[in-house]
């Protein structure tokens, strides 16, 4: 396949330099280059076998570098790690393109060569393999809303509604007692709950075969609709004998249904620290503009402009200050709990608040160039990567499905053949497609990492990534310059040890007078 990207090239210092490496590229098979020193770029036609990767190899070989650009992917429709895996071989395949996705945080982190590849081609890559996807807003947190909560929950309710009358005959069964809910009722009921709140599973189980893979949702859509389909076909034959298990079908999707209602609480709670990082900034400002104090959003802010920031308030913008003495607490930042005192020409941070006085500040850095939204982007990315464990998991839950249904057959068959019986041999095969979900496993890892991260951040402590976090587990001492960087400057009691006889809350009442 024949293509033309352009590469921007860092390190040239005069026009040998790009006609060295223009030479370099075209004596590269498929590769026809012309390189431009002005604008620093590579105009390059890619022929045959020809890559991306090719091509830079080729420049860094040269001695000379290729900017790399990184971008980040909200990503919905995913129900099970199998869709993650399939999304990351997709983007994967892309040339140039290095990208994880992450099934806990619903996100997809790219890095590729500047230019090569664009945000457009992302989303398409994705939606192609049947997810939808979406430009990362940057300095946000990804919104596990509360309406997909809600969706959750009203998707469960009915369920359990539906479901409930069968479960009552499966329990009147125990007792011995049969037929207490009439079978065409329970073929109603059933039939609800499959291609009412079921038909989700038929949607992400058409995408994710239409591309070519299998998930979670093709274990249970394919489980429930043998269940339900065998029972149909019994009561609309008229097979009185014949027992049949809508209660099986549909209690099998309301659990499921309860599972993703766990599964998206669980992941709202470990976006929590984003979130939380992003109150400690405000949402308006002070600014002095042609003689008036005008209260702005932040996000109209722009450097140079002159904020004045009150006794009490958080500080909006990075900023050097003009005017005024005020002490600051840095805790956020440093661990310092002492505020520090400012004055002319020294530095205060976004996010931090004052305390006593007031400033005026000439804004260096404002929204996304702040140390505040560096480091809300450093925990973003630390709770998207993945640990090392984590990659067996992937390798395992990349086949799990195709494994299951085979052995699901295998049971089926062995069943019949030995039994004779063929709604016995059908429901042992259903027992194993719909117990054997793969989320616990692709799911587990990743939501500790978020977890994991989220508490060191609200903590004051910032894991560089997933990997950096699994080390830590195994240290065995932990060296720090100085307790002021651990402690919070507030002593508080943390146990009593009483003598013999001595009561710890008259003590402790005792202490305080």
């Amino acid at each position: 396949m024949n293509r033309e990207i352009t590469l921007p090239i860092s390190g040239m210092s005069c026009a040998a330099c790009a006609t060295r490496i223009e030479k370099v590229l075209n004596r590269q098979p498929g590769l026809r280059a012309t390189v431009n020193f002005a604008t620093e770029t590579a105009q390059i036609a890619l022929e045959g076998d020809a890559t991306v990767a090719q091509a830079q190899d080729a420049i860094r070989k040269a001695g000379y570098d290729v900017p790399r650009q990184t971008l980040e992917l909200d990503i919905d429709g995913m129900t099970c790690a199998a869709c993650a895996t399939r999304i990351e071989k997709v983007l994967n395949r892309q040339p140039g393109v290095q990208a994880t996705v992450n099934f806990a945080t619903e996100t997809a982190h790219l890095e590729f060569a500047a230019g090569s590849f664009s945000d457009d081609d992302a989303v398409r890559a994705v939606e192609k393999a049947g997810y939808q996807a979406r430009l990362r807003v940057p300095d946000t947190p990804r919104p596990h809303d509360d309406r997909a909560l809600r969706r959750a929950w009203w998707s469960f309710g009915i369920a359990a509604v539906l479901t409930a009358p069968l479960m009552l005959e499966m329990a009147a069964m125990l007792g011995g007692r049969h037929e207490v809910v009439p079978r065409m009722l329970q073929l109603l009921l059933a039939t609800l709950v499959q291609f009412s709140v079921g038909l989700r599973f038929y949607r992400g189980a058409w995408h994710a075969l239409r591309g070519g893979a299998a998930n979670m949702d093709v274990l249970v859509a394919l489980g429930t609709t043998m269940a339900w389909g065998y029972s149909a076909a019994v009561t609309l034959g008229g097979a009185q004998h014949q027992h049949v298990y809508f209660e099986a079908s549909a209690a099998v999707i309301t659990l499921v249904i309860l599972g993703k209602l766990l599964e998206t609480r669980a992941k709202g709670r470990t976006a929590g620290a984003i979130a939380e990082l992003l109150a400690l900034q405000p949402r308006t400002a002070r600014v002095e503009r042609d003689g008036k104090l005008l209260d702005l959003p932040i996000g109209e802010l722009r450097p140079g402009d002159v904020v004045v920031i009150r006794h009490g308030e958080q500080v909006p913008v990075d900023g050097e200050v003009l005017e005024g003495q005020a002490a600051i607490d840095e805790a956020m930042l440093t661990g310092e709990s002492v505020p520090v005192a400012k004055a002319a020409r020294d530095t205060v941070y976004a996010g931090t608040r004052n305390v006593d006085g007031m400033l005026k500040v000439r804004a260096t850095s404002v929204g996304g160039a702040t140390q505040l939204a560096e480091i809300v982007r450093l925990v973003a990315q630390a709770q998207g990567s993945k640990a090392p464990i984590q990659q067996l998991a992937d390798r395992i839950s990349a086949v799990f499905v195709p494994v299951v249904v085979a052995i699901a057959l295998v049971t089926f068959a062995v069943t019949w053949w030995w039994s004779g019986d063929f709604p016995t041999a059908l429901m042992h095969a259903v027992a194993v497609l719909v117990i054997a979900c793969p989320c616990a496993l692709g799911l587990a890892t990743p939501t500790a990492v978020m977890v994991g991260v989220g508490l060191g951040a609200r903590h004051g402590i910032l894991f560089r990534n997933a990997e950096a976090l699994e080390a830590a587990g195994k240290l065995d001492v932990l060296v720090v310059d100085k307790t002021g960087t651990l402690t919070e400057g507030r002593p508080a009691v943390t146990a009593i040890a009483p003598a013999e006889g001595q009561d710890p809350a008259a003590l402790l009442r005792l202490a305080a007078s």
